[in-house]
């Protein structure tokens, strides 16, 4: 399983990305798929998850009403919708995937990470 993520970049406070992890290998429903982050600094923290089998959508409390997951069967690409991007969102966020039912147990595949900085 390879993991490609993309769409990284420098955004002013308030803007919006769209980050793309492109999944093969296996299909989408087969895997549980999460984007996670980290900082300068910081340990690495889940964002978002979605589970295997009943596709449940799980978010950190940092990223609720503001980023949304979701998935494209068709492309086997997983999206990552980011809104209202405040400074402390500057970190490189990867995309990862796990045959397990969810992301909180270890992930078996990463994807390389891309880089979202947020900054006036």
């Amino acid at each position: 399983v390879q993991l490609q993520a993309s769409g990284g970049g420098l955004v002013q406070p308030g803007g919006s990305l769209r980050l793309s992890c492109a999944v093969s290998g296996l299909t989408l429903d087969d895997l549980a798929i999460g984007w996670f982050r980290q900082a300068p600094g910081k340990e690495r923290e889940q964002v978002a998850c979605i589970s295997r089998d009943d596709r449940a959508i799980n978010y950190a409390d940092s990223a609720k009403g503001r980023f949304s997951i979701s998935q494209d069967n068709p492309k086997n690409t997983v999206y990552f919708q980011m809104n209202k991007l405040v400074f402390e969102d500057t970190a490189v966020y990867y995309c990862a995937a796990s045959g397990g039912y969810g992301c909180l147990y270890g992930m078996d595949y990463w994807g390389q990470g891309t880089q979202v900085t947020v900054s006036s």
